[in-house]
């Protein structure tokens, strides 16, 4: 579903029909398109450094997306589930939560020292410069556009609300 930046979205995670008994096996997979916008097109710099120079472009963990959200059960909001400071809070439970669960799921999480060897578990993107010199260089004016995309997996017990459900796999939910 398309959406511009910073809008409000509603995402139903059940059905009606259905109770959500594995919140700890869930997740939500989106995919992200944006432009890079650069200045300059890396013309300078010689062959063998534009091709061994990668930028970056992703983040630490998946659940830093979500920078607010609000828990409707059945069409109403439940008391105290508001949570503003999501990002804060989702960074404080994935400081503890145990390396072997940060490797092991796709587009989630990534430790520094997986990122070079883009690992699965990473949610993001290494462009290396040639690439980028590659996709600015028939571009005339500046600033240099360069579309991106990247597809990013957020567990939904990686969210502090739902963080519960790992440690009570079996409990019942109804309608999210």
């Amino acid at each position: 579903m398309p959406l511009l930046f910073d809008k409000e979205v509603i995402i139903s995670l059940s059905d009606s029909d259905y109770d959500v008994t594995q919140m700890q096996d869930s997740f939500l997979t989106l995919d992200f398109y944006m432009n890079l916008l650069f200045d300059n097109k890396f013309e300078k710099y010689s062959e063998s450094y534009r091709a061994g120079t990668f930028i970056f472009v992703g983040l630490k963990n998946s659940a830093e997306l979500i920078k607010q959200y609000a828990l409707y059960y059945r069409g109403k909001t439940i008391d105290g589930s508001l949570q503003n400071d999501a990002t804060t809070k989702s960074f404080i439970y994935n400081t503890i939560k145990p390396k072997s669960e940060k490797n092991n799921n796709r587009f989630v999480h990534y430790l520094y020292e997986r990122v070079r060897k883009d690992d699965i578990s990473c949610c993001d993107r290494n462009l290396s410069i040639e690439e980028i010199s590659k996709v600015l260089a028939p571009q005339i004016s500046s600033p240099y556009a360069m579309p991106v995309g990247i597809t990013v997996s957020i567990p939904l017990d990686d969210l502090l609300i739902f963080s519960a459900f790992s440690e009570y796999p079996n409990s019942l939910f109804g309608e999210l």
